[in-house]
């Protein structure tokens, strides 16, 4: 059968309020899996559980939002897709009032599940309806948009988190859901609808062996990134146990996906070269983007002493970056070649991370802010053109199947980005301290210097063996800093190298020509 009656379907609404009515949607999904974050302290104390319990809050929302995002696709083809992203919205709805309401901590796990089984296929399908509401040569203004929620959402929510947390209750960042979601639900039912090739695929059988096998490899496989660190990786045998069980269910998710007659994923997609080209760039991208989310902050308040709410306020010139460069970013498409753009978009993201590994225990909040900006410059001129062109060469046939699988290589990555952040932080500062300890020595000039001048200061007030321990103590605190500074800086000149390591791919991407498909499709 031709392609060519996809391309022929057109909304009868107009594409910008479509995008404005899933968008709502997509940022309130968005902004959940970070504002959380600020909140668990709060959280652990309220329900009476610690923080390691308290992290199941973050950990149950991911495993099921990776469970549902690459059955999008199917979910949309079996059911409907304009049926499931309503469905979505109302579960992630009613599961924010149950978050709100949790009177223990199992309560607010269970909410957290639904909520991510809601908003799991929440993103993918919004993304998979703006892609095909516009004409191919528009797509890029749409991810334009697609990208204010997606990349500033993450980056806003420890801010957002902070204030309402301080000013009100944790409870209110659940309930600022439920108007925006009841909204997006009229919006929805009114100016979302099928495409004609949707309803003739509801006949699809289930395929119960395939969600067991994604279930299985999905949820084991975060629940290890999550824990892992905590857990010391390997080191533990439930570790090692649930990275066999995953890689077992991964592989037989993979042969019995190829094998079935109407599988939950299409696998075949992977065929396309600008597709897996993409979906490698994107894991990276979002190891990168989270990572820094989570380091930054981290930096700023365990080393630098900052409050939770300043140590947001000093993220959001990112967000803020991002969100007006994505227009800018919008209109280039079609313009200039993507391949340009996304070396512009890698080159300065290598940029800013160089820039964040020059910190020292004595920057201003100038030189987080500016590298911060710089960041969100670059990841606007990544995301844009990297969806783009991701999704050119794919019918419109296929691009919900490929939409979920887009998103959950987007959570992943992120996943793999803070797990290598939280695991190379605690073993660098280890490392740096082991290396930096040799020159605690009377015959080390500098640490001879610094031990004189405290024992010097608190001989003052206490007796000459107390002032002894105590000036030793000094030095190996501020010791035991500059390890942990070090190992900051680490992770920020991977990150570098980890960007810059994306320009090759960049070069493989076949080019996008749809921009003379109108002229075609139009006699």
């Amino acid at each position: 059968m031709s392609d060519a009656p996809h391309h022929e379907w057109h909304p009868r609404h107009n594409p910008w309020l479509i995008t404005a009515t899933v968008m709502m949607a997509v940022f309130m999904e968005v902004l959940d899996t970070s504002i959380a974050n600020i909140a668990l302290p709060h959280i652990a104390g309220s329900l009476s559980a610690t923080p390691e319990e308290a992290t199941w809050v973050l950990t149950s929302y991911l495993v099921a939002n990776a469970i549902v995002l690459p059955m999008t696709g199917w979910l949309g083809n079996y059911f409907g897709r304009k049926r499931v992203f309503l469905t979505c919205i109302m579960l992630f709805t009613f599961a924010s009032v149950l978050c709100g309401l949790a009177w223990d901590l199992p309560t607010l796990v269970v909410a957290r599940i639904l909520q991510g089984l809601g908003g799991g296929a929440m993103v993918p399908i919004a993304q998979s309806i703006m892609l095909e509401s516009f004409p191919p040569q528009k797509r890029g203004a749409a991810m334009a948009a697609f990208a204010q929620g997606v990349v500033v959402a993450p980056i806003l929510g420890p801010v957002i988190g902070g204030w309402i947390t301080d000013s009100y209750s944790w409870r209110w960042i659940f309930y600022i859901n439920v108007p925006v979601g009841i909204f997006a639900v009229v919006m929805a039912k009114w100016v979302v609808e099928d495409p004609p090739y949707i309803k003739r695929n509801v006949a699809a059988a289930i395929d119960y062996i395939g969600f067991g096998l994604l279930a299985v490899w999905l949820g084991t496989m975060q629940i290890v990134l999550d824990k892992g660190q905590e857990a010391d990786w390997l080191g533990a045998e439930w570790v090692r146990g649930f990275v066999a069980v995953s890689a077992v269910a991964f592989l037989g998710f993979i042969w019995w996906e190829f094998k079935a007659e109407h599988p939950l994923v299409d696998l075949r997609v992977f065929k396309n070269r600008n597709f897996t080209i993409g979906l490698i760039l994107m894991t990276s991208l979002a190891a990168i983007l989270y990572g820094t989310t989570a380091q930054l902050p981290l930096f700023l308040q365990t080393l630098m002493g900052y409050p939770a709410l300043q140590a947001g306020y000093a993220m959001s010139p990112r967000g803020v970056a991002a969100f007006f460069t994505t227009f800018v970013v919008g209109r280039l498409v079609g313009k200039l070649r993507m391949r340009w753009m996304l070396c512009i978009g890698f080159v300065t993201l290598a940029y800013s991370s160089w820039l964040l590994a020059n910190i020292n225990l004595e920057v201003g909040m100038r030189s987080v802010i500016w590298p911060s900006v710089v960041n969100g410059i670059a990841i606007s001129f990544i995301f844009v053109p990297l969806t783009t062109t991701t999704m050119s060469q794919l019918g419109q046939a296929q691009i919900g199947n490929a939409s979920g699988l887009y998103n959950l290589m987007r959570n992943l990555g992120g996943s793999i980005g803070i797990a290598f952040v939280t695991t190379m932080l605690a073993r660098g500062a280890q490392a740096h301290q082991a290396l930096m300890a040799g020159h605690l020595t009377p015959t080390d000039p500098a640490f001879a210097q610094r031990f004189a001048a405290a024992k010097t200061l608190l001989a003052h007030h206490a007796d000459s063996a107390t002032a002894t321990r105590q000036a030793y103590a000094a030095v190996y605190a501020l010791l035991d800093q500059q390890a942990h500074l070090w190992a900051f800086v680490d992770n920020f000149r991977l990150f570098s190298l980890l960007a810059l390591a994306g320009l090759p791919l960049v070069f493989l991407f076949k080019r996008v020509q749809y921009v003379k498909k109108p002229a075609v499709t139009a006699h």
